[in-house]
């Protein structure tokens, strides 16, 4: 079942249609019209747990466990490789319950030896599947996903989730690599990330509503409802972002995800005081339409275009560009106050 799964969720993706707001539109950022320095000296590297990488970008949790995926995983951890930039594989439960189902996950660590990939597992896992799930890629991360809403509209999905907060922090405090708790579409609020903080959380994928819908993609595959009245339902990943800032944790490093397609949506991400941001569909979207160099050419591109805002708001590297005011409009502003 979860074999068949994962290709649907690959085909009602490309199938879905519901078109959501990240609010990004709503971020203003002052041009600059003298910047008094050398595009050839704008500097996108950052630091990603421990690592240098070449943007603030990562590739996220996309799939594995079916035949489909090992050449997907493949492609998008060669990207990675050659970009030098993160990369998270989709849930590993289906090869912790299915061993000779792992190959596609143990092929990014084949692609990339040295690169950052980061493991994924529902906040439901034990601590014991969560060391096999690193062990699995030798992965410099765990990804611990939320996704309710989207187990409560899958026919399969789980209802019971009374501890979860109680299992994630035994999860916490039994790895050795960092915890990376994400959402998968519907956003973090200030609440929930004081919660996670509280418990030993210090990285964020706010994963908010703009991207992905696995509402919609759930309610593809399931023919006795109708959850389109839900489609809409989520924290724009814009205010997700503004939330989770308002703790004011200089420890918490924040993963700004949720239809972040553009180089100025990385840039407002940034702007805002994300660390780093994440993107799934989009790159998906450019490998299974166009091909392996469609998908390298756009995330180049997001690259170089990063660049050039850099140069128009006059930073010279990632550190300042965090440091550049904006002023927030319309939907967000409303939202926010």
């Amino acid at each position: 079942m979860r074999q068949s799964r994962k290709q649907e969720h690959i085909e009602n993706y490309l199938l879905s249609s519901y078109k959501n707001s990240n609010l990004f539109e709503d971020v203003y950022l002052s041009h600059v019209a003298v910047s008094d320095q050398n595009f050839n000296e704008i500097d996108t590297t950052t630091i990603f747990l421990g690592h240098k990488v070449s943007f603030p970008f990562m590739i996220n949790a996309v799939t594995g466990g079916n035949e489909t995926a090992n050449g997907i995983n493949e492609d998008l951890s060669k990207i990675a490789s050659k970009l030098n930039i993160p990369m998270a594989v989709g849930s590993q439960k289906i090869a912790i319950d299915a061993p000779d189902l792992s190959d596609s996950f143990k092929i990014v660590r084949k692609v990339n030896p040295n690169g950052i990939i980061i493991g994924n597992l529902g906040a439901l896992c034990t601590p014991d599947e969560a060391k096999i799930a690193i062990e699995m890629i030798n992965a410099n991360a765990l990804q611990i996903h939320l996704n309710l809403a989207q187990e409560l509209v899958m026919t399969e999905g789980d209802r019971n989730f009374a501890g979860i907060l109680n299992n994630i922090e035994k999860i916490v405090r039994s790895l050795h690599v960092p915890v990376i708790v994400k959402e998968v579409g519907t956003g973090i609020s200030e609440k929930t990330a004081k919660r996670l903080y509280d418990i030993g959380v210090r990285n964020i994928d706010i994963a908010g509503k703009g991207g992905s819908n696995f509402i919609e993609i759930e309610d593809l595959r399931n023919p006795n409802l109708d959850a389109n009245e839900l489609y809409e339902w989520g924290i724009p990943t814009a205010l997700s972002l503004l939330e989770v800032m308002n703790l004011n944790k200089k420890d918490l490093n924040i993963i700004s995800s949720g239809g972040i397609k553009t180089s100025q949506e990385i840039a407002k991400s940034i702007v805002m005081g994300a660390k780093m941001c994440a993107g799934s569909g989009e790159v998906i979207n450019y490998l299974l339409r166009g091909g392996y160099d469609t998908a390298l050419n756009y995330i180049k591109n997001l690259r170089h275009k990063l660049a050039i805002i850099m140069m128009l708001l006059e930073v010279k590297n990632i550190e300042e560009l965090g440091k550049v005011s904006y002023k927030i409009t319309g939907k967000l502003k409303e939202l926010s106050e």
